[in-house]
């Protein structure tokens, strides 16, 4: 099995990178958000954490070993969780993924249908299915991006997340659910307010 992979990056092309390891040159699938990121890495060394299977073709019964690359193991994670869903293979997945990780599962502990619509190849049933197989299932994928959102946090903020924590929430826990919260319920005016938001949030994923 083949986890991780460190090479020269020679080229990037439809879906695919290009990554030589001395006298071998590897082909990797890669998640769609990933390629303009890595189309600025051309010809720099890079690691990808990477996810070895076996495709079957059309007809017959042969299988065509493919590898795909991550940028770290927790995107390897969201996508093994996220192609547990029904009818979301490798290859969907690696084309619907066009935003960042973390933003998907944020959408999907959301509850945002409407985000999972604007992906590439998901529809109405298939948003559906994600949110009903997967939420309560993606709260470690989404802690990095909230601090992305451009989100302005009330005065009294700090106050909620601190009694949250007093609560038994960690930190992290507490800055998420808050965050999350005011993205909700941008009108709350106390911190109680928003540590009642909170705690409600928490219940629905």
């Amino acid at each position: 099995m083949i986890t991780r992979l460190r090479g020269n990056l020679v080229a990037i092309e439809e879906g695919k990178a290009m990554v030589a390891v001395e006298a071998i040159t590897y082909e990797l699938l890669i998640p769609a958000a990933d390629i303009e990121k890595l189309l600025d890495q051309l010809g720099s060394s890079i690691e990808f954490h990477t996810m070895h299977y076996f495709e079957g073709q059309s007809q017959g019964s042969s299988f065509i070993p493919r590898l795909i690359g991550f940028a770290c193991d927790r995107d390897r994670e969201f996508f093994q969780l996220f192609t547990t869903v029904k009818g979301i293979g490798n290859r969907k997945a690696l084309r619907a993924l066009i935003r960042p990780f973390g933003e998907i599962a944020s959408a999907i502990a959301n509850k945002d249908s409407s985000a999972l619509l604007s992906l590439p190849e998901i529809g109405k049933r298939s948003a559906e299915t994600i949110i009903a197989e997967l939420s309560g299932k993606i709260d470690n994928f989404i802690g990095d991006v909230i601090p992305n959102i451009e989100i302005k946090m009330p005065t009294f903020g700090e106050d909620a997340i601190s009694m949250l924590i007093q609560l038994g929430e960690s930190p992290r826990d507490a800055k998420k659910l808050v965050r999350l919260a005011i993205d909700r319920e941008p009108h709350i005016e106390t911190a109680d307010q928003l540590v009642q938001t909170s705690f409600q949030l928490k219940g629905s994923q």
